[in-house]
């Protein structure tokens, strides 16, 4: 029993992301359908992020009421800032672009967010670059193989590639093609590309500021809650600002309803809850390292729901960025290994003994020399201390 516990211990992140994957490859073509449908993506992200709040909020004051951290003037702004972050800027430009392009195609251009939480997680020193050491070289190579295919999906479409369950639509998707080189489409897909790049800045920038804050309010529904019901409150003084439609906020028990019920439920707040359990536990860059399979996943379910056209240059594009994603991740992987290693030698020697921690006698009198204790009586004093707690009495207090 004890191998299988550490094995689902250590597979507890793995499980928790993979899963994150398939209720946001669900969310991409639920909201596409929504979106299609004259939705307006200022008024998704509003009750997108009321359902959210809705949602988690009774967790929060029931499951955290004793270990919730005093509210600071520090802590509320990095709230609105995450706020701003991720219910606001990336949401928002996330939906314009997942309009003007795609489900595949915004699914496969978030992949540069491991590689841009990367080179943001060493710009604020929260990761160390050494290139005389291969897993940097792998890192950084990786961020760079990143952004080429980024580059290519969005300025390189190519022919048109046909699935083996779409073969079957007839030869009228031929016509579209021909349609597409003619129509000035073109500038809309780019600024669909750039939509999402600047959606996905903002996803990593919101990594790396919840991995700090996470320190500083260590309760995660609790933050969860504030950050949906901050960005609530934001998201509707921008839909104001940007939609004048008074139409635009019907919703009925269509499409739309469980566009925004889904999106808020599964892609806010218990996405935003796991992701900060996630990232406490690896950190943000290991939590930003699974859209690829999101990717493959909507590929299929848009192929398939929307009949999605799926072209050669994103395939090309999104392999160079699979392929520099998980340069990013086996660099990451060894240094993650390098510090263990380096935490279990600089460790001193400690054994459990009736459920308590003693330190080794000769480890302990040599930390107290070290220290300046130079009575003998002192030392061998301290190692009765620790020798009696041995028998199981007061173990923690010796120590």
């Amino acid at each position: 029993m004890g191998c299988y516990g550490d094995f689902f211990e250590k597979a507890k992140p793995y499980i928790a992301m993979t899963s994150l994957q398939f209720g946001y490859a669900g969310m991409n073509v639920i909201t596409k359908v929504s979106l299609n449908h004259g939705m307006s993506h200022y008024v998704l992200v509003v009750y997108r992020h009321a359902f959210a709040t809705i949602s988690i909020a009774p967790f929060a004051l029931i499951l955290e009421r004793k270990v919730r951290p005093k509210m600071t003037w520090s802590v509320f702004l990095q709230i609105f800032v995450l706020a701003l972050l991720g219910p606001v800027i990336d949401q928002n430009f996330y939906y314009a672009g997942l309009k003007f392009t795609g489900p595949t195609f915004a699914c496969a251009m978030s992949n540069i967010l491991p590689a841009m939480t990367f080179v943001m997680a060493v710009i604020f020193r929260m990761e160390k670059v050494d290139l005389k050491k291969v897993r940097c070289q792998a890192k950084v190579a990786g961020t760079l193989v990143t952004v080429a295919g980024a580059m290519m999906m969005t300025l390189y479409k190519g022919p048109l590639m046909k699935m083996a369950w779409t073969s079957g639509h007839g030869h009228g998707a031929e016509v579209p093609v021909a349609a597409a080189a003619i129509d000035p489409s073109g500038r809309e897909w780019f600024l669909g590309s750039l939509f999402v790049i600047i959606a996905t800045l903002a996803w990593a920038s919101l990594f790396i500021l919840q991995a700090h804050t996470l320190k500083q309010y260590a309760a995660p529904l609790s933050l969860t809650t504030l950050i949906c019901f901050v960005g609530t409150l934001q998201a509707i003084v921008v839909t104001f600002a940007m939609e004048h439609r008074p139409s635009a906020w019907t919703i009925g028990f269509d499409m739309n309803l469980l566009a925004a019920a889904y999106a808020g439920i599964v892609t806010s707040s218990i996405a935003y809850y796991v992701q900060g359990l996630v990232i406490q536990k690896t950190g943000p860059v290991f939590a930003s390292a699974f859209s690829p399979l999101m990717m493959i996943i909507v590929a299929v379910m848009g192929s398939f729901i929307l009949a999605e056209k799926i072209f050669l240059g994103g395939v090309l594009g999104a392999v160079l960025i699979v392929i520099g994603l998980y340069s990013v991740l086996w660099g990451k992987h060894k240094e993650t290994q390098e510090k263990e290693e380096e935490e279990a030698m600089e460790l001193p020697v400690a054994s459990k003994t009736n459920g308590g921690m003693i330190y080794d006698d000769a480890v302990f009198i040599k930390e107290i020399a070290a220290a300046g204790v130079g009575d003998d009586s002192e030392c061998r004093k301290a190692n009765g201390v620790v020798k009696s707690s041995s028998h199981g009495h007061g173990a923690a207090g010796a120590v």
